[in-house]
């Protein structure tokens, strides 16, 4: 089967708090940024799959077990005896969530070149990877490397979240690598707080600007409940205005606007059209817990849709 996307990085087995920031209850979840990718693009309707390496042990077999439910290609998913799957919690507080890892020595920080379906990637429209996945470790850098460089040889659309996560390394390793991703990118999606750190920039326009400097086809830059701006291929700029729900956790918001964003750009989805769509999804994933359980099939985005409105994209 030919994808639709291909998504590269470490899932993790998530422990999210719930009930406020004095509970000592978790819900079991799962995370890792581009196997939330994989399956928001899956419930929009898209064909998608995973490639990474997982420990031989329950929380990998519960990943495994996550991917064929959800529908998730995993035929790309190694596993290695002698490292374990990745965990980590989430807890919550009057200024945000905290992630705490343990995710040192994982399986999918061993994954190396070798490891890469290389025809799979070849085969797929959208390889998507991230920042998160530069940083986990030297090994899984370089594969990422080795899989952008693939699928631009084979005319592989490539997506990246830039994603900075500051406990896997230091700001200016991350701003150069990222950077250096940037540039091999078709499609970028960076988080306006990731990109004023990376870019040294405040202004949401000048952002913009910066990585359409780098010379990125596609910029799409996500603002949270504000929406997104987009920097598209014929030159213009566009506002598309977010949504206002009763938000409770915004984990994997992010993680589920690039699912839809991309399963609508594999459909032929004009870039607006697929930021308007994502901006919904991506709001409705903030009302319930957890990264991956909240995540909405296309059907409960569709009938948000009808039910207020889109809004009206502006160029600027």
């Amino acid at each position: 089967m030919r994808l639709d996307i291909l998504c590269l990085g470490e899932a993790m087995v998530e422990f999210n708090q719930t009930n406020g920031p004095e509970s000592d209850q978790y819900l079991r979840d799962f995370g890792g940024d581009t196997s939330n990718c994989a399956i928001a693009a899956a419930r929009q309707g898209a064909r998608s799959g995973y490639a990474t390496l997982v420990g031989s042990d329950p929380f990998g077999d519960l990943l495994l077990g996550l991917w064929q439910r959800e529908g998730v290609d995993s035929a790309n998913v190694g596993r290695r005896a002698d490292a374990p799957t990745g965990i980590y919690f989430v807890t919550h507080s009057g200024q945000g969530h905290t992630f705490t890892y343990y995710r040192k020595g994982s399986a999918a920080s061993t994954m190396l070149p070798a490891d890469l379906p290389a025809e799979r990637v070849a085969e797929a429209t959208i390889l998507h990877t991230s920042g998160i996945s530069l940083g986990v470790s030297a090994a899984l850098r370089e594969t990422t490397f080795a899989a952008m460089a693939a699928a631009r040889q084979a005319g592989t659309r490539v997506a990246f979240d830039t994603n900075l996560r500051l406990k896997l390394w230091p700001l200016e390793q991350a701003r150069t690598e990222t950077h250096r991703a940037a540039k091999l990118a078709d499609i970028l999606l960076p988080s306006l707080e990731d990109a004023r750190a990376l870019s040294g920039l405040d202004q949401p326009e000048a952002i913009l600007d910066f990585y359409r400097g780098l010379g990125v086809p596609l910029v799409v830059l996500k603002c949270g409940a504000a929406g997104v701006l987009l920097g598209t291929p014929d030159g213009a700029r566009w506002r598309v205005p977010g949504h206002s729900v009763p938000s409770v956790d915004a984990t994997g918001a992010g993680d589920c606007f690039d699912g839809a964003f991309l399963a609508e750009i594999a459909r032929g989805a004009a870039p607006t059209e697929a930021a308007a769509y994502a901006n919904t999804a991506a709001a409705l994933t903030t009302i319930g817990y957890g990264a991956v359980g909240p995540i909405p099939r296309r059907a409960a985005v569709e009938a948000f849709f009808r039910s207020v409105g889109s809004p009206k994209p502006a160029a600027f």
